[in-house]
């Protein structure tokens, strides 16, 4: 039995209704078209739209992982510019889906997840996506509503649909076969199955990242055997993490989660580069339209705008949307504290580091806070000048800190930390 905290539907008669669809073509398509890798095909998206019929947007989660980071949220995000233009989104959990495995991107087969291990993730999910998404304008299924009624025969008709030779079209299966490696007949099913998600759905729309562009594509295909209209097939890119060049991945340690702290989100966000900014602001930002970031980036180029302060409206933004416009502004003060030297370091996290009851040098120090791999990099920010103490420029290297002590020490421009000391 499924109980999850979702407003799920059921059947169309219980949609809820959309508003009215007023946007201006041609400005809908820039919204949606806005960070978009790829729309298949744009004229018939277009042609969809001039009908002014709310459209189905269908974008399918399987429930792999409990915790979304900020990555998972760009396809959220266009869910969400959909249900502002007045379509109607599905969000599909691939609870039937999750216990094949989707193989996308990997080089060996995954591991099938249990039903608990599904039906937990699903409950997670609950918790996080209506922090982007419009709860009430939200249509929630689960793909075993139609693949748990299925029979053998039923599975094996939707097999015949394609070859053997087309799926190992798909990058990762030929990779995979040209290297002699395993791919179980299972595998094979995915793409059918969230094609036929499609069908089921009577989808649109479908989005997707661009790794599964195969998989949205199969869904047109399929579409057109059961004698429907083809969907639009939208990928989005994956987004970069904070190193700028992969992207961002738990496992390489690049994420900003959207449960973390305000403070965390603020502090990660005011780290990524300039170029990578403009990223961001493309795939993460409500608030930041398409012609005003024109205008921003033309007034940083003339010098008119710092791109720190755009920076942190982006920053204070994503901790708006994820902790409330309260602790943004709090996350906010306190960054301006530790970098600045100004405002209110209240929100700051305290880091307890433990020193021997003697004390310890500012080098030593900054090396047990963690804001330093070494005192020889310790010493040589010193050095520069690039360490600070509650705003200030540390000119005695030779002081003592002592267990009782707090205070905000930063490293350069962007490492910080609210230390307490206690004693060893």
């Amino acid at each position: 039995m499924i109980v999850i905290a979702l407003r799920v539907h059921h059947s169309p008669a219980s949609l809820t209704l959309s508003p009215q669809i007023s946007a201006p073509v041609q400005d809908a398509l820039d919204l949606i078209g806005r960070g978009a890798d790829e729309i298949l095909k744009r004229e018939e998206l277009e042609a969809r739209l001039k009908l002014g019929r709310p459209l189905r947007i269908k974008a399918g989660f399987d429930p792999t992982a409990p915790d979304l980071h900020l990555g998972h949220t760009v396809l959220l995000n266009k869910m969400r510019q959909f249900q502002d233009l007045g379509h109607q989104v599905i969000f599909l959990i691939g609870d039937f889906t999750g216990m094949i495995g989707d193989p996308t991107g990997k080089n060996v087969t995954r591991k099938p997840l249990t039903r608990e291990d599904v039906l937990a993730n699903a409950q997670t999910y609950a918790d996080q996506v209506f922090k982007v998404l419009d709860k009430e304008r939200t249509e929630v299924r689960f793909n075993s509503e139609w693949f748990g009624q299925m029979g053998a025969a039923d599975m094996i008709k939707l097999a015949a649909q394609h070859t053997v030779a087309r799926m190992l079209e798909r990058d990762d299966f030929a990779k995979r076969y040209a290297a002699q490696q395993s791919i179980a007949i299972h595998e094979f099913l995915y793409p059918l199955v969230q094609g036929y998600d499609s069908v089921a759905l009577k989808a649109d729309v479908e989005l997707g990242g661009t790794d599964q562009k195969f998989n949205l594509l199969m869904g047109r295909g399929l579409q057109e055997h059961y004698g429907q209209a083809p969907q639009i097939v939208l990928t989005m890119p994956l987004l970069e993490g904070l190193d700028g060049v992969n992207k961002m991945s738990k496992s390489l340690g690049n994420y900003i989660g959207i449960n973390e702290p305000a403070i965390d989100m603020v502090t990660k966000t005011m780290k990524i580069d300039d170029v990578l900014m403009w990223r961001w602001i493309d795939l993460l930002s409500f608030e930041i339209g398409i012609a005003e970031a024109a205008q921003l980036k033309r007034d940083i180029e003339g010098g008119q705008l710092n791109p720190r302060d755009l920076k942190l409206r982006l920053a204070r933004e994503l901790a708006a949307r994820f902790h409330g416009e309260s602790a943004a502004e709090l996350a906010i003060a306190g960054w301006n504290a530790a970098v600045r030297g100004e405002g209110d370091i209240a929100s700051l996290p305290i880091n307890d580091v433990a020193v021997p009851a003697e004390g310890v040098r500012i080098a030593a120090l900054l090396t047990a806070a963690g804001l330093t791999p070494s005192n020889s990099e310790a010493n040589r920010k010193l050095k520069e000048r690039a360490v600070r103490l509650d705003g200030e420029v540390i000119e005695d290297v030779q002081r003592v800190f002592v267990p009782g002590f707090e205070g905000v020490l930063a490293v350069g421009k962007r490492t910080f930390a609210r230390v307490r000391l206690i004693a060893a």
